[in-house]
Order: C-alpha cells, then structure tokens, then sequence
C-alpha cells in the first residue's frame, strides 16, 4: 500500500512549516513550531500504518487487521508533543512575565563568538606570530596596547 500523495505532501508542510518556526527567536513562534512538528510527526507515523479492522484476535480476520504499532507511537508521540507544549508555555509566560517579551536573548559566550566571526577570527586560526602580540579576546584598549597602538589612558 502506498500513502496518499495529499498526506505525503501535508507532512512535508507541516514540517517545513515546523522547522521554520523552530528557528524563530520568539518563543510563542518556537512552541507553534513544536506543535506542528508534533502534528506532522503523528500524520507520518499513520501513513505508515495499514488500514482494515480493529486488531483484536477473533473479531477480524488476521489479513484485514490494522497495524496497532503506529498507532501506539502516535500515542506515544502525543505525550511527548504535549510535555513539550506545557514546559514551552511555562518559560514563554515565565519569560513574559519577567522582561516583558518571550524573545530568546542571546548569552555572553554567543556575543564573543558572533565578534569572533565578524573580524573573522575563529579559535585556532589566528597567526602564531600575532598571537603574542594581539590577544584575541579583550577590550579594544587591551588590544591597542599590545599592538603598541596609541589609544585611552586608563
């Protein structure tokens, strides 16, 4: 049996859709994007199921039974798709009610490592020659004075 081309390309949705919404830094729109990848996840695991009668022993003969594991991993699925809703929406409202928005800032060690990729010096690739005399990582007067470069009086 091969699935519906209409589920097909309703799960393909459903996950595009998903993983956009996952790359937000809203977390109202990362917990819309949890829920349909859950949606699409479920769908999925039921296309791959057969259809026919309920699986139970003397009520349908064993070539017309349904499948009973997609079934049971949907269920499974559904659990974990709604743990994830609830613990999403405790730090959504935790977030709103401390700063007042639920947008994802980012930490400290972030912050370094976007200015390390903006002069383009990732860790590892500076010249051992320039590595005595300009240190990677420090204020700009830090770097002006071991550069010998005239710069703030502290």
């Amino acid at each position: 049996m091969s699935p519906n081309l209409v589920y097909v390309v309703v799960v393909g949705v459903l996950f595009a859709t998903g993983v956009t919404l996952l790359l937000e830094r809203s977390l109202t729109r990362v917990l819309m994007g949890v829920i349909l990848l859950g949606n699409g996840a479920n769908l999925l695991l039921l296309t791959g199921g057969r259809a026919g009668g309920p699986p139970i022993v003397g009520t349908t003969a064993e070539e017309e039974m349904s499948d009973p594991l997609p079934q049971a991993m949907v269920l499974t699925a559904i659990v974990i798709t709604l743990g994830m809703t609830a613990f999403l929406l405790a730090l959504a409202y935790r977030s709103w009610h401390l700063n007042g928005h639920d947008e994802v800032q980012d930490d400290v060690e972030d912050q370094r490592i976007m200015e390390l990729a903006e002069r383009d010096e990732g860790p590892g690739t500076a010249d051992p020659e320039t590595t005595d005399r300009v240190p990677a990582v420090g204020s700009d007067d830090d770097r002006r004075v071991a550069a010998g470069e005239p710069g703030r009086a502290r």
